[in-house]
């Protein structure tokens, strides 16, 4: 029987088929070959005869995220605050970076737009325009959460972003019956405390599935070589082929079209440091290693 894990808690995995939820654990097979079942995998079940499962195998995967574990995803949704906590662009960087590499769409969303102006929301997009989707939401007066909605409907979806800017708080807006417990931000240190203890999947009312998880919180760029970096930002990806050398790293080399658009105002200069920076930090990582 095919069932879809949509919660996994205590080395028990939840499997949703046909006939319901069931209750399964992995084969040992599987500690012996160091793969682990995950949200969001598609599984092949055995039903025992106390009515549990046991899961014999897992069907071949779309994409497959560590932390948190999840797998077979379709959207990652980037969120962020306009402000408390205020935005860290490096760590939105490398959440943009991860869903490139992993092949996933990645949408912008801000949150807490009730609490600064327009302008201060225009500055602080800017930087995206014209590469990603940006979002305008307010968790706390449901702004622009309808918007967010249409653009879930029909897809698997896992909000990314540091504790604080209101992931739990728009999840329980778009799926009521998940009733996320959400905490304020900590007056001390004006940061979020994360409130998720375990990864699971709603089903979105218009269709699609949400993931709710504890983690995506933070990612470095281990597994990435600064070699392959301008793949994962889209302004720099859409200029292969047109620099002078086919190996050009965009940083000093002459007759570089990334650096002609950076001058032509065509790349935003912040993108384009937050690349340098990247790169400059994998380029010095492989040299230890």
């Amino acid at each position: 029987m095919e069932g879809l894990i949509i919660r996994g808690v205590g080395g028990f995995y939840y499997v949703r088929t046909e006939t319901g939820v069931i209750q399964t654990r992995g084969r040992g097979i599987f500690r012996k070959d160091q793969i682990t079942p995950t949200v969001g995998d598609h599984v092949d079940i055995e039903i025992l005869d106390d009515g549990d499962g046991v899961i014999n195998s897992i069907l071949p995967r779309k994409n497959l995220f560590l932390r948190p574990p999840i797998a077979n995803i379709d959207c990652i949704i980037v969120l962020f605050a306009a402000t408390q906590p205020r935005p860290n662009f490096e760590l939105i960087d490398r959440f943009l970076i991860m869903a490139e590499k992993n092949e996933v769409d990645a949408i912008l969303c801000m949150n807490k737009c009730d609490l600064v102006s327009e302008k201060k929301q225009d500055k602080l997009i800017e930087r995206y325009r014209g590469v990603y989707p940006v979002l305008k939401v307010s968790g706390s007066s449901g702004e622009g959460v309808d918007i967010l909605e249409q653009r879930l409907a029909g897809r698997i979806s896992a909000f990314a972003g540091p504790s604080g800017v209101g992931k739990s708080t728009l999840t329980n807006l778009l799926i009521p019956d998940a009733d996320m417990e959400t905490q304020d931000i900590s007056r001390k240190t004006r940061r979020g405390r994360h409130t998720t203890r375990h990864v699971e999947i709603f089903d979105l009312p218009h269709g699609g599935m949400l993931f709710d998880t504890p983690g995506f919180t933070s990612f470095d760029l281990q597994g990435i070589r600064a070699e392959e970096l301008a793949d994962y930002y889209p302004e720099i990806r859409d200029l292969t082929g047109m620099c002078r050398f086919d190996d050009c790293r965009h940083i000093k080399e002459p007759d570089c079209a990334v650096r002609q658009a950076l001058e032509e105002g065509k790349i935003n200069p912040l993108r384009y440091e937050s690349y340098v920076k990247n790169y400059t930090e994998l380029k010095q990582a492989q040299k230890r290693y």
